[in-house]
C-alpha cells in the first residue's frame, strides 16, 4: 500500500521532531528515513508553518537554503552548532537517524 500524502508528511514532519538539539540532518537522510524524496521533504517543510525544527534540516553538502540562512544560522548557533558561511559541518554535527 504506497502512503497517503497525509501519511509522508506526518512522517517527515515526525522525523524532523526527532533531530537532536544540536544535530543536523540534511533533506535526503529524512527523505531515506521516511521514504520519499528529498525535495518532498523540502515542499513539507516549507509550508508547515514552522511547527517542526526545520532548521535542523540542511543540504547534503551542510548549506542552508539561502532564504532562511540568517535565521536558521542564529537558531543553530543557539543549540552549540557552528554555521560559518552558510554551511554546517556535516561530518561533526549531522544527526544519527
Amino acid at each position: 500500500m504506497t502512503p497517503s500524502m497525509a501519511d509522508l508528511s506526518d512522517s517527515i514532519l515526525l522525523a524532523a521532531a526527532a533531530i537532536p538539539s544540536g544535530r543536523v540532518s540534511s533533506y535526503g537522510d529524512l527523505a531515506k528515513v521516511v521514504g520519499c524524496g528529498p525535495r518532498l521533504v523540502a515542499r513539507v517543510l516549507s509550508t508547515s508553518g514552522g511547527s517542526t525544527c526545520w532548521w535542523r534540516v540542511v543540504r547534503s553538502d551542510g548549506t542552508i537554503a539561502a532564504p532562511y540562512v540568517v535565521e536558521a544560522s542564529e537558531l543553530l548557533a543557539g543549540e552549540g552548532v557552528v554555521v560559518r558561511d552558510g554551511r554546517v559541518e556535516m561530518a561533526r554535527f549531522r544527526a544519527e537517524l
